[in-house]
């Protein structure tokens, strides 16, 4: 399921919204995707609202809410830890799409490296992540994640 009934029907932003405002949601993913690969759990759940949503195929039901977002990503790193790779998250093609409300909707590609201790990184997964972004007290926030991955599709 995604949030857009369909890719590419979101209205863009008009070119002079996008500069500085790229740039700002840029960053965020950057510092967002960095919290979840250093596994810095209340890190990475505090850049999502109290009551967000994250939909990703890999779980088996969407998780609700920061505590549960941080117990995702503590049982992650006991994961990699056990199996004994290493996981990154690669953000790119980001799409920024309409803003209503103070609400701004966007889409991005998300590559998923693997790298076994002491091997080569591959590329795990390719997936599409679209997002419900809010500001709130100078900073951006996750509302709403659903990823979809390109081999379960």
């Amino acid at each position: 399921m995604t949030i857009d009934t369909l890719a590419g029907t979101r209205p863009a932003l008009p070119a002079r919204e996008v500069g500085g405002l790229y740039a700002q949601v840029q960053q965020f993913y950057a510092h967002q995707m960095q919290l979840f690969d250093a596994h810095d759990a209340e890190g990475w759940a505090a850049t999502f609202t109290e009551d967000a949503h994250f939909d990703v195929p890999t779980l088996a039901e969407p998780v609700r809410g920061r505590a549960g977002l941080a117990a995702a990503v503590r049982r992650n790193k006991a994961q990699q830890e056990g199996d004994g790779r290493r996981l990154r998250h690669w953000i790119g093609m980001l799409d920024i799409g309409s803003r209503h409300g103070g609400e701004l909707r966007t889409r991005c590609y998300a590559l998923v490296y693997a790298t076994e201790r002491g091997g080569p990184s591959t590329v795990l997964r390719v997936c599409v992540m679209e997002d419900v972004l809010v500001h709130a007290d100078g900073a951006w926030l996750t509302r709403h994640r659903v990823v979809t991955r390109d081999d379960l599709t």
